[in-house]
């Protein structure tokens, strides 16, 4: 396991957040197409990472210790389990109320699912550097547009650049933060069967996320 690129491919993953600052110092006429090109791109790789990627490897790792039927079933109960974590943390944060309030909730709702991604590619990267580069790069395709719906509402109601950058950059700390929990508490503990968890867990979650947050999104916005 190399700590170093772990660290620093979950530095990348998280700090992509940033550039979904880029809009408020630019002026667009159609701010809701670049969103939605940007959800087209983070849905397709989420997909395609979750079902090539995240999905054999959790199986893989569970098939080691367990028979077939087991592995199936492990996976599917974690992986299950991370879509109603994910649906459960969304209808808690959701709101439609003014702009502040939006990007408030979007921060806190993207620091909580931030943290255990920060996790899984921190593992994930430890375990096998070139999973963890793709897992990284589909994450900053979605992290972007997450920090435009942090972005956007919070500078269109405080009309402040810096306050944005702070309000952005704490949510891309916490991918960081759950890096650094891994390095100090789980680091030790880490085993073919962990691994397997959280990677069933977040498959659920970006599964969940792709089908009934991003597309939805892409068809709702109909700016393409």
């Amino acid at each position: 396991m190399n700590i170093t690129y772990s660290f620093f491919i979950t530095f990348f993953a998280g700090f992509s957040t940033l550039l979904g600052t880029i809009p408020i110092f630019i002026k667009f006429k159609n701010t809701k197409k670049i969103i939605s090109i940007s959800l087209i791109l983070s849905s397709f790789s989420m997909i395609v990472i979750s079902l090539l990627d995240l999905l054999p490897q959790s199986f893989k790792l569970f098939n080691l210790n367990y028979n077939i039927f087991l592995s199936v079933l492990l996976f599917l109960i974690f992986f299950v389990t991370g879509m109603i974590l994910i649906s459960l943390i969304n209808k808690i944060i959701a709101s439609d109320n003014n702009l502040y309030k939006v990007g408030i909730i979007s921060m806190i709702g993207i620091i909580v699912h931030n943290i255990p991604e920060g996790i899984l590619t921190f593992i994930t990267s430890s375990v096998d550097v070139t999973m963890g580069l793709k897992l990284a790069m589909a994450i900053t395709l979605h992290n972007i547009p997450e920090g435009i719906s942090i972005g956007i509402p919070l500078y269109y109601s405080t009309g402040s650049k810096i306050k944005t950058i702070i309000y952005v950059l704490i949510s891309a700390l916490s991918e960081v933060f759950g890096a650094f929990i891994t390095y100090l508490f789980l680091y030790d503990y880490i085993n073919d069967i962990l691994i397997a968890i959280l990677l069933s867990l977040v498959c659920g979650v970006m599964t969940y996320i792709s089908l009934f947050e991003l597309i939805p999104e892409i068809i709702n916005k109909k700016s393409i």
